[in-house]
């Protein structure tokens, strides 16, 4: 019979055993990806006083095998210019105009083809000749649109809270971080409190730096973002029957790593960018979608662990072997990103 190690605080932590398939699926499966998802691709017209418009088509040169995705623009706006390349890092610029003078920008239908396949989002951002801005974010169910007078307050909403939701979800760096509080935390109550704490964090330094009153570059920041993991993941591994402060309070502790994940979050937020005009719903949309997703991932820890303690496991395997699997991986981004920055 083998039974679980009681906490520090003398309490046992239910079925830590059975915890360790969710908990090593959890963290073997982002060692096959990048610790954050491919940057969203940009379609970006300027319309000018004479009814030209200026197209960029901006998309990372890193792309899933196969994958081809091409900007499909109206017909009634034929191209006037060939189209030039340039390279600026990991990305692909290519620039052109085309002539909307007889049709007109405004109702005209655009498309992006292969999104699927390439599974990422395209950004549009259309600057009309009279300053009107419009800003909307096509993906793969909805790889197309039509050319509004202005953006509307409900598209807004659901399209940040789309990216805000897939970006925390396809983050593995700060899911590990989420997941080493849900191991640190030994019952609900202290799970509840610090989870909040982390999301209290990151919500400040994300609306501060989203709305341009802090600024920080973002290869220190994810230095960081890695570091911290691998702090909380040596936490973990200690074997202590005395609490320490880290275990007496993990509340304090979330917080204060939870101002530096926000930072990194506010760094895809600026890959986006926010439309003008709508600045307030768009940097809440896309709050509240991190948050659900950080809270999809929660519940699906509880959920498979709950389900796991019913299910006898052939084979003993030790809960230290996931938090393991986690310093690992964050120890790996953590001098991956130490040699980028220098």
């Amino acid at each position: 019979m083998i039974v679980s190690r009681p906490s520090p605080t003398g309490r046992r932590r239910p079925g830590s055993l059975r915890l360790l398939a969710v908990a090593v699926f959890v963290c073997l499966l982002p060692s096959a990806l990048a610790a954050h998802p491919l940057a969203p691709a940009l379609l970006q017209l300027e319309e000018r006083e004479d009814g030209l418009v200026d197209v960029l088509w901006k998309r990372s040169s890193l792309a899933v095998p196969g994958s081809n995705i091409e900007p499909i623009l109206p017909p009634a706006c034929p191209a006037t210019t060939q189209a030039t390349f340039e390279e600026q890092g990991v990305a692909v610029l290519v620039r052109w105009t085309i002539d909307c003078r007889d049709a007109g920008l405004v109702g005209q239908p655009l498309r992006v083809d292969g999104l699927g396949p390439a599974k990422i989002d395209t950004l549009v951002r259309i600057a009309l000749s009279d300053g009107r801005a419009i800003q909307r974010v096509l993906r793969r169910g909805e790889p197309q649109m039509i050319v509004p007078e202005k953006a509307g307050r409900f598209e807004v909403f659901s399209d940040y809270l789309t990216i805000g939701f897939e970006h925390i979800l396809s983050g593995a760096d700060h899911l590990l971080f989420v997941f080493g509080l849900f191991l640190l935390c030994a019952t609900l109550g202290p799970l509840v409190k610090t989870i909040t704490s982390f999301t209290v964090g990151h919500s400040v330094t994300l609306s501060l730096a989203a709305l341009g009153y802090t600024s920080l570059p973002s290869g220190p920041i994810e230095v960081l973002i890695a570091a911290s993991v691998l702090a909380l993941a040596v936490e973990l591994a200690r074997e202590t029957d005395r609490e320490t402060l880290m275990r007496r309070y993990p509340w304090p502790m979330a917080l204060l790593f939870g101002l530096l994940h926000g930072m990194g979050f506010a760094g895809a937020l600026r890959e986006v960018g926010l439309p003008q005009g709508e600045i307030p719903m768009a940097l809440f949309s896309f709050n509240v979608g991190i948050e659900l997703g950080q809270l999809v991932f929660v519940l699906g820890l509880a959920v498979g662990a709950a389900l796991l303690r019913r299910i006898p496991l052939p084979i003993p395997m030790p809960r230290r072997a996931a938090v393991y699997v986690m310093g690992s991986l964050a120890a790996f981004w953590t001098i991956e990103r130490t040699v980028a920055v220098f």
